[in-house]
């Protein structure tokens, strides 16, 4: 918890979207819950640049197909006995309809809803931060920056070019960062005065005032008209009526020889180019900066294996390995590989995501798939080379031509006889 010079700091992590766009990955879990680069999850990211810029008093709000997902914060993400306590803390905060009988109805009424959490914590600054984004970044540099300001909230903004605004809220701010407008994606954004032909996206992550957070989320809950959304609702109500700063992203910084990185991948396409982007070298999202580390659950599993097979050679290359993925004598090149998938002999793979416990039969030709965790590929098959085919047997995102192989349907057990699908780790593996 940061104190001194900005008093009590408390973080409301955004973790209960459904993540529509991202199905079939969606199916059986929330969307922060959705795993990303072999081990982790998306929520992590939310979590550790929290954690590592010295912010220690979390709640993850949840709400949608969450099990997993809290099973995940539950076993990775506690402090020891000797740290636990008011102002330490990584908890979750489920829907538990505090208000009335309703689940949330937007993102301002989840906060509505656990109002209480910052009454009881007596927090100065409240840091509310999406967990459904890739990214790294200092938030410390965020909150000097709105306390230098003066603000009674301050957005990050994101520079972006004006062709692909449209997909965001953008702001519209003046050379000092004081934000005078809000449109949610417009079909002419806003440009950036110092920066032509690039716009200001909101990346969804705020921080307010407490007495300003408390008085706008009231007043939207009494707002029959709202949709209870931030950038749809409450912040343009609001930058006409109290000071609302754009922290520029742009501007942050990293220890250790690293940069600020950021993607929406709310849509399978851009989670599979976000995954590409770990690919590269040097990448501009690293995982091994070791001064800005990405956290997760740490498993006792033994560590990747790669081997010829059957008279066969194995060629790894410009891929990306958790632990317990077996490579016996197949080509896996520029793929995501995580925990306990094995590549049997024969098979090809290019550009793919293998999810955990996967296992691809001999001879196997896959490019450019994502294969969700826990299913077995038969020998001999052949994906993403042939769209029809592909079309009829799996899930095919349209605007980039992705194949989703979607995770095997669960099989309840029936008078104890039949057992489900998948291992020991039950819904904490989804």
């Amino acid at each position: 918890m940061i104190q001194g010079r900005y008093g009590r700091v408390l973080a409301m992590v955004l973790a209960g979207g459904k993540g529509e766009r991202l199905m079939p990955l969606t199916k059986y879990r929330a969307k922060p819950a959705v795993p990303f680069a072999a081990k982790y999850r998306i929520v992590d990211f939310a979590l550790s640049n929290l954690v590592n810029s010295g912010i220690y008093s979390i709640y993850c709000l949840t709400q949608f197909k969450s099990q997993s997902l809290q099973e995940h914060i539950t076993q990775g993400w506690q402090f020891g006995p000797a740290l636990r306590g008011r102002s330490f803390f990584v908890n979750v905060a489920p829907a538990q309809m505090w208000t009335d009988e309703r689940w949330y109805e937007g993102t301002t009424d989840a906060i509505y809803q656990n109002l209480h959490l910052v009454t009881m914590f007596n927090a100065d600054y409240v840091c509310i931060f999406a967990a459904d984004h890739i990214y790294k970044m200092d938030i410390g540099q965020m909150l000097q920056f709105h306390y230098d300001n003066k603000a009674d909230v301050t957005v990050a903004a994101n520079r972006v070019p004006v062709s692909e605004a449209s997909q965001f809220g953008c702001i519209s701010a003046d050379d000092a960062g004081v934000v005078n407008g809000f449109v949610e994606k417009p079909k002419n954004p806003p440009e950036v005065k110092s920066n032509p032909g690039f716009s200001y996206a909101s990346m969804g992550n705020y921080i307010f005032s407490r007495e300003v957070l408390e008085e706008a989320i009231l007043t939207d809950s009494e707002n029959e008209s709202s949709s209870h959304d931030f950038g749809k609702d409450l912040l343009p109500a609001l930058y006409d009526k109290c000071k609302v700063m754009a922290y520029d992203f742009s501007t942050n910084a990293l220890p250790g020889d690293d940069r600020p990185y950021w993607k929406d991948v709310g849509s399978l396409k851009a989670y599979w180019e976000a995954h590409m982007d770990l690919l590269q070298h040097p990448s501009a999202l690293t995982l091994y900066n070791s001064q800005w580390p990405i956290r997760t659950v740490s498993y006792s599993d033994p560590p990747g294996f790669t081997y010829p097979a059957k008279g066969m050679s194995s060629s790894v290359e410009g891929c990306l390995r958790a632990e317990a993925s077996q490579v016996l004598g197949a080509v896996v090149h520029r793929c995501v590989l995580s925990r306990h998938c094995v590549i049997n002999p024969g098979s090809v793979l290019e550009e793919c995501i293998i999810g955990q416990g996967v296992v691809i039969g001999e001879n196997c030709k896959l490019r450019r798939v994502i294969v969700d965790s826990h299913n077995v590929i038969p020998p001999n098959t052949v994906i993403g080379y042939n769209s029809e085919n592909d079309i009829e047997k799996y899930h095919v995102d349209e605007p980039s031509g992705i194949v989703v192989v979607q995770m095997p349907k669960i099989q309840l057990r029936k008078n104890m006889e039949l057992a489900t699908r998948f291992d020991e780790e039950m819904f904490s593996s989804f």
